[in-house]
């Protein structure tokens, strides 16, 4: 249950983040909701090494491929367009922090 909050947390922030933040464009909330499952999707598959690395760098490393996953996610996702590297920092930047925040709220 706590996955699918996530997931819906994530795609709000999403759509808040193409509302408010210029550069970078969602199409729609169905959009919005499948760029935060493949967030979602590939950080599971990838959180052994993300969390070792991330130990290793303090979180550096883990902030890095949520900026990098939500930058290359715009070249996969149709609707989903970010223009330019800064945009791509800056989303990736709030979505860690987003990201943080639900993981604090909603542990055991």
């Amino acid at each position: 249950m706590r996955w699918i909050i996530g997931i819906i947390l994530n795609a709000v922030t999403v759509y808040l983040i193409a509302n408010y933040l210029p550069g970078v464009h969602v199409d729609d909330w169905t959009t919005a909701l499948l760029v935060a499952l493949l967030l979602a999707v590939i950080n599971i598959l990838i959180w052994p090494i993300k969390w070792l690395l991330s130990l290793i760098t303090l979180g550096l490393f883990g902030l890095i491929v949520n900026v990098s996953l939500f930058g290359l996610l715009s070249l996969v996702v149709d609707g989903f367009d970010i223009d330019g590297f800064v945009p791509a920092l800056y989303g990736g930047l709030i979505l860690t922090l987003e990201a943080t925040i639900v993981r604090f709220i909603t542990r055991k």
